[in-house]
C-alpha cells in the first residue's frame, strides 16, 4: 500500500468517507494566509484556514474535467458525528493540469470551525468520467455522503485525496 493509502487509512477516512482507491492525479492543497501546505494528518490551527486555499490539480489530460469536495466527517462533534459529513466546498469542471478558479464553485467555501474535539478535514478529488457533466448539488451541507454523491454523480472512486485536522483554537494556543 502507498504511503499515501496508509495514512488515509490509519486516519479513516478510506473506510469512513470513501472506499479503497488508487491515486492517479497529484492534488496539492495549500492555504495562501501562511503558504501552510495540507499533508495528511497534520493539524492546521482553524485561524489559517479561514479563507478558501488554493487547490492544484495535476493530470495529464487538458481535457479531462474533476469535481473537488471538501468535507467534515467529524460534525458537529467526533465523538457524536450525527450530521457526519458536512460539506464545507464545492467546484465542479474543473480543468486538468489548472488549479479549482478554473472550475464552477457550487457550494461556495465555508470556513471549518470545529468546536469540540479535533475534526478531519477532507479533501477529495473526482474525475468526471463525461468532461463537463452537470453535477447535482445536494440540498444540505449537513449528511452529506461522499459515497452517494459519488454514485448518483457517476464520479467512481476518487482520484486523489489528503486531510488535515483542525481543533478550537484556545487563548494559550494562539500566538
Amino acid at each position: 500500500m502507498s504511503r499515501i493509502m496508509e495514512t488515509l487509512t490509519l486516519g479513516r477516512v478510506v473506510g469512513e468517507v470513501v472506499d479503497m482507491f488508487t491515486p492517479s492525479v497529484k492534488m496539492n492543497v495549500v492555504y495562501s494566509s501562511c503558504n501552510k501546505q495540507v499533508s495528511n494528518g497534520h493539524e492546521i490551527m482553524p485561524s489559517v484556514i479561514a479563507a478558501k486555499p488554493r487547490v492544484d490539480i495535476g493530470g495529464e489530460d487538458m481535457r479531462a474535467a474533476y469535481t473537488l469536495i471538501m468535507t467534515d466527517p467529524d460534525y458537529p462533534s467526533p465523538s457524536d458525528p450525527c450530521l457526519r459529513e458536512h460539506l464545507h466546498w464545492m467546484v465542479t469542471d474543473i480543468p486538468g493540469t489548472t488549479d479549482v478558479s478554473f472550475g464552477r464553485e457550487v457550494v461556495e467555501y465555508e470556513t471549518p470551525k470545529p468546536v469540540v474535539g479535533i475534526h478531519r478535514y477532507v479533501f477529495l478529488l473526482f474525475q468526471q468520467t463525461r468532461g463537463r457533466q452537470t453535477v447535482r448539488v445536494p440540498a444540505s451541507r449537513d449528511n452529506f455522503n461522499t459515497r452517494k454523491f459519488s454514485q448518483e454523480n457517476s464520479l467512481g472512486l476518487p482520484v486523489a485525496a489528503v486531510y488535515f485536522n483542525a481543533q478550537r483554537e484556545t487563548a494559550a494556543r494562539r500566538r
